[in-house]
């Protein structure tokens, strides 16, 4: 795998996470900031703050996984099934469930964008899953890569789109206009569902080796 090709496997099994409405998403929308794309920019400092350290301590602890093939093989199959798992549920979660009311306003946000971000990953039980196997089999094929320059360079594939998402969101916030529900939005995240469908199988093809 040449680096195009492993940048636009992340971009792409990774996108589906960073435009799925969660926690950040929803918390960004009722947040009580006029800030804009600067509370969203804010909210994704917070997000990385918790993520990076989380991706760089499984680098290191799957440092030896990446030339062993058992190990590599039972991750892959672990992120494949993963892939399968989070792709069907963000099908069945789009097409079946219309646009989601949020109450996080009655139980009450952080006043910082930054605290937001920070609190809303770390308390993601969701987050912390796909980390753990969709996330470790990337985090496997870019210590195979580059090691952790490999690392590094899946990381900052993934996290610019939760810049650019979450600042996008922020503003649109600001102007009184979302994207929930919308019709174009949900066929982009049905394509997604489908893309991380398509790439589980695949990754668990190469780790059977069939």
């Amino acid at each position: 795998m040449n680096l195009l090709d492993f940048v636009g496997t992340v971009v792409l099994v990774t996108a589906s996470g960073a435009l799925a409405p969660g926690p950040l998403f929803f918390g960004l929308l009722t947040h009580d900031s006029n800030e804009g794309a600067r509370a969203g920019f804010s909210c994704a400092i917070g997000h990385t703050m918790v993520e990076l350290p989380l991706v760089l301590a499984l680098a290191l602890g799957l440092l030896a996984a990446a030339s062993q093939p058992v190990i590599k093989t039972g991750i892959g199959l672990f992120g494949g099934i993963g892939l399968v798992g989070f792709g069907i549920q963000q099908l069945y979660g789009t097409i079946k469930t219309k646009q989601r009311r949020n109450d996080n306003k009655a139980i009450g946000l952080p006043a910082s964008s930054l605290v937001l971000g920070l609190a809303l990953t770390g308390l993601n039980p969701y987050f912390i899953l796909w980390w753990l196997t969709v996330g470790s089999m990337l985090i496997v094929q870019a210590l195979s890569f580059a090691a952790i320059v490999g690392v590094l360079i899946m990381y900052v594939a993934h996290v610019w789109m939760d810049f650019a998402f979450l600042s996008g969101i922020a503003h649109l916030a600001k102007k009184g206009k979302t994207i929930v529900g919308s019709q174009h939005y949900r066929i982009v995240l049905v394509a997604f569902g489908l893309i991380l469908i398509g790439y589980g199988f695949k990754f668990l093809v190469d780790a059977v080796g069939i």
